[in-house]
């Protein structure tokens, strides 16, 4: 993870030294254009996962037909659950790969904006130190909505207990933690988000039309 993490402050370095080489030298810019070229590369991953999510929940209610009607024969619950995904051509586990990919990348990240040491002068928009916390709160109360709409996009049946509670408990822990943690790697959050429901939305409208 040390590896991973020192790619990642290597990386902030030449995005801000590329930013100093237009004229705008900032370090909260560099963050930005960093975590945008990521989810860029990282979109046939997040493309795949979100593909095997939708199909999961369009599966739902069968699925949820299939467990009242054999819940008292696990077997054969399990044999019309297999059948069901070999019918609608779904695979269960198809959007674990990703995630797994994916997920030392996100943790490599997280540490390497985290711990990085930044050199002269690190302000960015209404903070004047992006190595402290937010001290308008501005970041963490945007943390907490995006991830909001983030988890509605991908957890729209809401019908089970289970699930409101994760669409509800998860924002709001994210922007609790948000506001003790480095403004730089909250903005990270936000703007990994907001390309995430947008590559979403996009993926729905190319499916829709």
């Amino acid at each position: 993870m040390d590896f991973l993490s020192s790619l990642v402050q290597q990386a902030v370095t030449i995005t801000y030294n590329f930013t100093s080489s237009i004229g705008f030298p900032n370090y909260g810019l560099a963050i930005i254009i960093m975590t945008v070229i990521v989810k860029i590369a990282m979109y046939p991953l997040t493309a795949k996962q979100i593909a095997s999510t939708t199909a999961m929940m369009e599966l739902q209610p069968k699925m949820k037909a299939i467990q009242e009607k054999y819940k008292d024969n696990k077997p054969l619950l399990n044999q019309k659950l297999a059948e069901l995904y070999k019918e609608q051509g779904v695979n269960p586990l198809a959007g674990c790969l990703p995630l797994l990919v994916q997920m030392p990348i996100m943790i490599g990240i997280f540490y390497g904006i985290r711990d990085f040491q930044y050199i002269g002068p690190n302000n960015f928009l209404w903070m004047e130190n992006i190595s402290l916390p937010d001290p308008y709160y501005i970041l963490p109360v945007l943390s907490a909505l995006t991830t909001f709409i983030q988890s509605k996009q991908s957890m729209p049946d809401t019908s089970s207990s289970q699930n409101k509670i994760m669409l509800y408990f998860m924002p709001l822990f994210i922007g609790y933690i948000s506001f003790t943690f480095p403004a730089g790697l909250v903005l990270y959050w936000v703007i990994m988000n907001i390309m995430q429901i947008g590559q979403q939305a996009l993926m729905s409208r190319k499916k829709a039309a």
